[in-house]
């Protein structure tokens, strides 16, 4: 039996680590119900690094983000096999274990979707909640965290005197950074991203596209992109998916935007 080690106070399986891996699966399956939606997939993502996962749509590309953070589990009628490893903390933890249980995992993935998100709550609340669900009652500890996450997104100067209203009355790249900071205020280690930019008008793009290229040096980026653009702007790597397979690796070639 491989050796264990205590994670966020969970006794988790891991095997010995390549730094420079992040992530690792290795013959991935997806199924829901009847339907294979993943097939066979072994692939590596490095660490500190931007990947953009491209392909048509149905192809599987949302899924396979969700099998990242175990956020498919919330869904009946849905099954894998194989594995998926993520080195948390310096350890190649099987995010699969029976030990570690999902909440303390997507504290250390987290997640921001398509269409901004904000929760029906205040500015300075929304920013907050993840802290109070992981029982952090400090108030002071919580606004200074509040504060750092909205600095991080470059939204504070914006709403340091509105933080009482409501997060959905925000414009709408406004809501993405706000949903970018409650993502980052429990300083994740991986940060997946379903197509941030797609409902944001090309200002608000660029500025979240600026955001994550500082975001890298922090924490490691999944980002699912339909924007051949976008990817070899700010992508260090480029996955090719169709039909629910990897069929591709390749490096990207920066360009700086027009």
């Amino acid at each position: 039996m491989g050796a264990t080690k205590n994670h966020d106070n969970l006794t988790v399986p891991v095997i010995p680590v390549n730094p420079d891996v992040k992530i690792q699966t290795s013959s991935l399956c997806f199924y829901h119900r009847h339907q294979q939606i993943l097939h066979d997939v072994s692939v590596q993502f490095p660490t500190n690094t931007i990947s953009a996962i491209t392909g048509p749509s149905g192809s599987g590309k949302s899924t396979f983000l969700t099998v990242l953070n175990r956020l498919w589990e919330e869904t009946q009628g849905c099954r894998i096999s194989g594995t998926v490893r993520i080195n948390l903390a310096g350890s190649m933890t099987d995010i699969y274990s029976s030990s570690l249980r999902a909440p303390e995992l997507r504290r250390k993935v987290g997640m921001v979707f398509q269409q901004p998100n904000p929760l029906p709550m205040s500015i300075f609340k929304n920013i907050a909640f993840p802290l109070r669900l992981a029982h952090n009652s400090n108030k002071k500890h919580i606004q200074n965290k509040v504060e750092a996450s909205l600095k991080q997104v470059y939204l504070w100067d914006e709403v340091k005197d509105r933080l009482q209203d409501d997060g959905r009355m925000l414009s709408g790249g406004q809501q993405q950074r706000l949903c970018l900071a409650r993502a980052l205020v429990l300083q994740p280690e991986i940060l997946l991203l379903d197509e941030p930019t797609s409902s944001l008008d090309p200002e608000a793009s660029n500025a979240i596209e600026e955001l994550l290229l500082s975001l890298k040096k922090q924490c490691t980026l999944i980002m699912v992109s339909h924007y051949h653009d976008q990817i070899q702007r700010i992508a260090d790597l480029q996955y090719m998916i169709s039909e629910g397979r990897f069929l591709s690796q390749n490096a990207t070639i920066h360009k700086e935007s027009d």
